[in-house]
């Protein structure tokens, strides 16, 4: 398999014995590969932005920066990365599954632990295996919200039917809009200020990183152990719904 085919994981953890159990596993998984290790959080994000990987192992206690924080870092970069903690603090659970972990790994665990975790990891990126969609009810009116957005950029400004947009997503430390007809807008705003000028009853903010049009849910299927991934309409780009956002999208569908 070609590595441009593999799944790219950085591991992020001072512990140099923990960080070789974790590559050798991982190497010696089909379809994935090792881009890099850390051993700091400073180190971690530093790799992280030349890397770009797809999968981060954060352990919690490092030097530097801790794995927590890491992780406000990288979602705020990509919301999708997959992020998995690893560490011995197992008192850190609730903050790690905050920032919306995949998984957390309790040391010393087992390697099929790991396997586990892997698998499910390689069934979320290729989508091959993937548990059964939650269906997702349509809202009971289907009003145009009529309406135009004004977007300023660099060259000027454009202005974009608020019906057309599917998705408002974090990225790369901007604010990106996709529409219709696989249209891309880059906001120097941030996704609280672009959510003030949207519709409330069209456009549900799902998670800290994702805002999307209720209209266009495909279909919802579960992602790690507290999180959601909604598939929408006319795009290929995947939002993140939390529990807490999900149970409130069931009330709101009623």
């Amino acid at each position: 398999m070609n590595q441009n085919d593999l799944i790219s994981v950085l591991i992020a953890d001072d512990d140099p014995g923990m960080r070789l159990i974790l590559r050798k596993k991982i190497q010696a998984t089909d379809g994935f590969f090792v881009a890099g290790e850390a051993t700091s959080g400073e180190e971690a994000m530093a790799l992280y932005d030349k890397l770009t990987p797809q999968v981060v192992f954060l352990d919690v206690d490092m030097p530097g920066k801790t794995g927590v924080e890491c992780a406000h870092l990288i979602q705020d970069q990509n919301p999708a990365c997959i992020l998995i903690f690893a560490t011995g603090h197992e008192e850190y659970m609730g903050e790690a599954f905050e920032v919306y972990a995949f998984d957390y790994l309790v040391k010393p665990f087992k390697l099929d632990r790991l396997e586990q975790t892997l698998s499910r990891i390689y069934d979320r990126l290729h989508r091959v295996n993937a548990p059964q969609a939650v269906p997702s009810p349509r809202p009971a009116e289907n009003r145009n919200t009529g309406g135009r957005l004004m977007l300023r950029h660099k060259d000027g400004v454009s202005f974009i039917d608020l019906e057309d947009i599917l998705l408002v997503q974090r990225e790369d430390r901007a604010t990106v809009i996709y529409t219709e007809n696989g249209g891309r807008y880059v906001l120097s705003e941030t996704l609280s200020e672009t959510e003030a000028r949207l519709d409330p009853e069209v456009f549900f903010r799902c998670h800290k990183g994702y805002i999307i049009n209720l209209r266009r849910i495909k279909n919802i299927t579960p992602y790690g152990r507290w999180t959601y991934v909604v598939q929408l309409e006319g795009t290929e780009h995947d939002a993140l719904i939390t529990h807490e956002k999900y149970e409130e999208l069931e009330k709101k569908f009623g």
